[in-house]
């Protein structure tokens, strides 16, 4: 039997994706998996019983992933779930900033509704007409799941599209649109795009990439979108460059004091990914990843492990390792097997910074007495029979 713990409210839809194996269990401290949100983890202690997190979202900045690595525990996120529901906000702030809806709106319910009001509004709605964004020039910085379905729907609106993204993956440059232009640069999205939005996870090398710098580069009267991390813009470059006028519009997801108060701005109190299908979505991908861990031992949409699958065991036992990347690992333990009598049908090892796993599966079953050896092995942070 193997149990979870819900930190958040988790949807149903995908809790229902457990099987009759999977019991959830009162408190975390005693479970196998954790299913978060938005609880913070980072102060969390960690029982040697937890083997895996998974994070019903994109970001996992709410968890402590370098500390659960160096204790053995993956941590998954759910890349994509979420997608179209972050997609749908980013090309709605591009139409709130290109035409003045919610001025308009808002002009309306001020006024008082007598017989001329209908005459008033004609005469009044040249100041929110705003522009089209058909034949503007976007500009997307980062091209993941969210970036690519943010540029395939603004080529389908008409807009003529840049992608900077370095790292671009082989599953993303087959699914975005060929008309978008691919840029080695970045600084040429500044000069030449109309709107600039970013989809880049939160890192030391992306903290602060919108700063002063990046403004100053801008196309005169541009209006940046950030439906990702609050903390990849510099808020004090920002301010300066909406009272500057430098920047049009603001668009984000993300409230905070100073860019509350800031002028020009448009902000949404963090629904990207609140949409019913994309709380479904997560909650499915991340049962799915704790079932393929914890009952096979594969590794798929790990933030602080490499990826790794062996499929289903065919053999009589399958060994689970979690391991510090040091050298001779593999010799140490294909020699602890081999000591014991213990055959390697097949095996799978790989790395990812300063962490490995490796999948071992054997023609004989694992005693306990042999996963007690493999943990003395230096360098082993976790063992595990898997069933």
């Amino acid at each position: 039997m193997y149990t979870y713990r819900c930190l958040n409210n988790i949807s149903n839809i995908g809790l229902a994706n457990f099987s009759d194996e999977w019991k959830e269990v009162p408190e975390f401290e005693s479970s196998d998996a954790i299913l978060v949100r938005s609880a913070n983890m980072k102060e969390m202690e960690f029982m040697p019983q937890l083997k895996a997190i998974a994070r019903a979202g994109a970001g996992v900045n709410n968890v402590p992933v370098d500390r659960c690595a160096e204790q053995g525990i993956v941590v998954f996120n759910t890349p994509g779930a979420n997608a179209n529901g972050v997609k749908e906000l980013v090309i709605a702030g591009m139409l709130l900033a290109s035409r003045d809806i919610v001025g308009g709106i808002e002009w309306l319910e001020s006024q008082e509704p007598t017989e001329d009001l209908q005459k008033r509004a004609e005469k009044q709605k040249k100041q929110f007409a705003g522009s089209e964004i058909a034949g503007k020039k976007l500009g997307i910085i980062g091209l993941g799941a969210i970036g690519v379905m943010v540029a395939n729907t603004a080529v389908s609106l008409g807009m003529d599209v840049y992608g900077y993204d370095p790292y671009l993956s082989i599953k993303a440059a087959w699914n975005v649109s060929s008309s978008i232009k691919h840029v080695d640069d970045v600084e040429e999205i500044y000069r030449n795009c109309d709107f600039i939005t970013i989809h880049v996870p939160l890192n030391d090398g992306t903290r602060e990439m919108i700063n002063a710098e990046a403004f100053a580069a801008m196309k005169e009267g541009a209006v940046l979108l950030n439906f990702a991390r609050d903390l990849l813009v510099s808020e004090e470059a920002l301010v300066a460059a909406l009272e500057s006028g430098k920047l049009r519009k603001y668009v984000t997801d993300f409230v905070t004091p100073a860019v509350a108060k800031a002028p020009n701005t448009i902000i949404t109190p963090h629904l990207g990914a609140s949409t019913k299908e994309s709380e479904d979505n997560c909650a499915v991908m991340a049962v799915k990843e704790l079932r393929e861990y914890l009952e096979h031992g594969n590794i798929r949409n790990s933030v602080n492990y490499p990826a790794c699958d062996l499929g289903v065991c065919r053999t009589a036992g399958r060994l689970a390792v979690n391991h510090r990347n040091v050298p001779n690992m593999l010799a140490a333990l294909t020699t602890v097997l081999g000591k014991a009598g213990v055959n390697v049908a097949n095996i799978q090892n790989a790395s990812r910074g300063n962490y490995a796993y490796t999948l071992i599966d054997t023609d004989s079953e694992i005693h306990e007495d042999l996963v007690n050896e493999i943990e003395k092995t230096e360098g082993v942070l976790k063992v595990r029979v898997v069933k």
